[in-house]
């Protein structure tokens, strides 16, 4: 760095964040409460201050400053100078250097040390007390950046929402068993980007990756205190910044390169990120950044009692995105991950915080509002978590138009239909036809409800058929934590199995679950892993395991069920793909006939006769026939039509087929996978237990005769 002024230039207040224009780099910060904010720089490693410079301006509450001659490289942090009123709100304490909310790029790990409190750990007044040791030496640092980066003839690939699969995926979990790949970049963005890792996924047929978070988080202290570690990474740290681990040797450009190549492969790139709360946590927590700055402004105070944060989303605090500062960063954040990294979408962790508004969700917010405005923003695909710990907080199928939402009903519907539970069969239903009962106002559309029987939080897909109960004590809280009901079974034996009957009735189920899964309407979702058998040894909770707990086993994919349940993962996606019935942009009411005599969209019985109301109320009703009849991919071919014979009983049974008769073929049949296609014969067809069988047939368009439509 050149040689350093005395004073800093007054600069702008906007943009926020450091930014370097070339010629020096202008600072600015947002403080409703400061007094004053110092801005502190560091050697480039981070350990040594070099500088303190006094922001010399303030506008609009936003505190700025400019440097002149300085480079890209530089690290700096801040302190905030006012008043350390607790009872009010406020923990400014200046000898605690913080992070600036726009950093994009850090330096240095976070130490945890009694320092980075504001007040004395252990004081008799507790959050009350002050703290005056100096916190730098424990804190990350940020880094001013540029972003310029070569995106040649980039085009993200618009998967229109009704032909998305997604493939959920953990960016370190994913590959740090790949043997194939180098060490150093196991687990990173690089190897996110690596060709074997984007030909599997090819392979499968997925259309996104969603990527758990990937913005810079912090290693929970507790966590750290008992040899663990904060693996999936909602504990966030800077909304602007990768999290350093990922980063590898190719730094933030190896991200870039990763959804370039994926782009070009034609699979979008979805984000998970977590707006909710902060890893500052409670009114205890550490003085990180956003506290120190104005913990009065960022997060949500009790009222009446605001020395205490509201805690709708269970880790000790809730950002106020009523702020319209508060909400600016954020919206800035998502751009910023949309046009510096040009990812495609963004699935948001605890969506119903987002839009809480006074004394509960409002699916007018704010936070929605802004979003759905925004002609970035709002092109994107838009994934909300319809749920959080606040009061009334379970808001599935509540969101506003242009969101597709996490459907837990679908999953657990799934499940306990084919454990066996009693009464699921018109539950089963409403989830097979895209939850129209949850989704369908507000002109939304069947790919709202984000479709899936396993996701990171919970049972792979393989220990919901081999477990009955979690199994969690690795994570060191005697296994009571992670959820209790799981709604699976382990099908007479808990855990591995060295039994051919136990592992043969569990690759069935699995098979059945994932055919509803890819043969629903709605947008389906996997768990990365599931296509070949993955287990966490029954830890239905594995956010601390950054270990081969979590990590996906991909010696596992070479043997033999692995790799054929990725086969025949990979030819559901095929056939959904195939036939554009199968995954509908529109909801089928049944009310409309394709092709004369056949309803869009019909439910039958085992017996070939129309369910009538009793049969839908028949709690041991465990078989279902579901035929959906629309256009063929090619229009000139006539009606597509697709009937799924589902038998979640224990017993075989010979299925009728219902009327009228027409040329079925078999596509496929999961209890007997290995099936080649082929045309049926007869008006029954055997279904095996616990499976499910698809047929297909086509209605020819009519023939016009060559005199139609000739004026006499």
């Amino acid at each position: 760095m050149p040689a350093l002024p005395d004073t800093l230039l007054p600069g702008r207040p906007d943009p926020l964040g450091a930014t370097w224009d070339g010629l020096g780099v202008n600072f600015a910060v947002f403080s409703a409460h400061a007094e004053a904010i110092d801005l502190c720089l560091f050697q480039t490693s981070g350990r040594r201050e070099i500088a303190r410079y006094r922001l010399p301006e303030c506008t609009d509450e936003i505190w700025h400053g400019y440097l002149p001659e300085a480079l890209p490289g530089c690290v700096y942090g801040y302190r905030a100078h006012g008043r350390y009123a607790p009872r009010s709100g406020h923990r400014f304490n200046p000898n605690k250097l913080l992070l600036d909310p726009y950093a994009r790029a850090l330096v240095r790990d976070l130490h945890w040390t009694d320092a980075l409190y504001g007040y004395r750990i252990g004081a008799t007044r507790g959050d009350l007390s002050f703290d005056r040791r100096d916190s730098a030496a424990a804190m990350p640092k940020a880094v001013v950046t540029t972003d310029r980066f070569d995106w040649g003839d980039d085009r993200r690939p618009d998967i229109p929402w009704s032909d998305t699969v997604i493939y959920e995926a953990h960016v370190r979990g994913l590959t740090m068993r790949r043997d194939d790949l180098l060490p150093p970049n196991r687990g990173t963005f690089a190897a996110l980007g690596d060709a074997r890792v984007i030909d599997h996924l090819r392979r499968l047929g997925v259309t996104a990756v969603e990527l758990m978070p990937v913005q810079a988080y912090a290693q929970d202290r507790f966590l750290v205190e008992a040899g663990l570690t904060n693996y999936w990474g909602y504990s966030t740290l800077a909304f602007f910044a990768p999290e350093p681990r990922y980063l590898g040797p190719g730094g933030a450009d190896s991200l870039r390169i990763a959804v370039r190549r994926l782009h070009a492969a034609g699979i979008e790139v979805i984000l998970d990120v977590v707006y909710n709360h902060t890893c500052e946590g409670s009114e205890q927590g550490p003085t990180l950044s956003w506290r120190g700055l104005d913990n009065a402004s960022y997060y949500r105070l009790v009222p009446g009692d605001e020395r205490h944060l509201i805690n709708d989303t269970g880790c000790g605090n809730t950002l106020n995105l009523s702020h319209p500062r508060v909400l600016q960063m954020v919206m800035d954040s998502l751009r910023y991950w949309a046009t510096s990294f040009r990812v495609d979408g963004f699935r948001f962790d605890l969506g119903t915080t987002l839009g809480r508004e006074g004394p509960g969700f409002d699916p007018g917010s704010g936070f929605f509002d802004a979003i759905r405005q925004d002609p970035v923003l709002s092109r994107l695909k838009l994934i909300a978590e319809p749920w959080d710990v606040g009061p009334g907080g379970y808001h599935l199928g509540d969101f506003p138009p242009g969101f597709a939402e996490w459907n837990d009903r679908f999953r657990d519907t799934t499940r306990r239909f084919w454990r066996g539970d009693a009464g699921q069969r018109a539950e089963l239903s409403a989830r097979l036809s895209g939850s129209a009962d949850l989704f369908g106002r507000r002109r939304r559309r069947p790919w709202s409800s984000i479709n899936f029987v396993a996701a990171h939080d919970g049972f792979t897909l393989h220990d919901v058929v081999s477990y009955a109960h979690r199994h969690n004590e690795a994570n060191g809280e005697d296994n009571a934590d992670g959820h209790g009901d799981n709604c699976s079974s382990n099908w007479g034996l808990e855990g591995p199995s060295h039994e051919p009957a136990v592992n043969a009735l569990r690759e069935r189920v699995k098979r059945a679950m994932l055919a509803i899964l890819l043969l629903s309407h709605g947008t389906p979702m996997l768990r990365a892993g599931d296509e070949m058998g993955g287990t966490q040894q029954g830890n239905n909770n594995a956010y601390c395991q950054d270990n081969e707990i979590s990590w996906i086993d991909w010696r596992r994919a070479e043997t033999g069920p692995a790799r054929q349940l990725g086969a025949f993962v990979a030819r559901l996606i095929a056939l959904r793909r195939s036939r554009p019935i199968l995954h509908s942009a529109r909801f089928l009411h049944g009310k409309s006939e394709p092709t004369p005599g056949i309803l869009d969209i019909a439910w039958f019985d085992e017996d070939g006769r129309r369910l009538s109301e009793e049969a839908w109320n028949d709690p041991e009703g465990r078989r279902l026939v579901l035929r959906r009849a629309g256009t063929a991919a090619d229009p000139g071919q006539g009606v597509d039509v697709v009937l799924l014979l589902i038998n979640g009983s224990e017993h075989d049974h010979a299925f009728v087929l219902p009327p009228p008769p027409l040329g079925w073929h078999l596509l496929l049949d999961t209890a007997r996978p290995e099936r080649d296609p082929t045309t049926m014969r007869g008006a029954t067809t055997m279904v095996a237990s616990r499976s499910v069988t698809v047929l297909g047939a086509t209605v020819p368009p009519p023939v016009v005769p060559a005199s139609a439509g000739r004026p006499a």
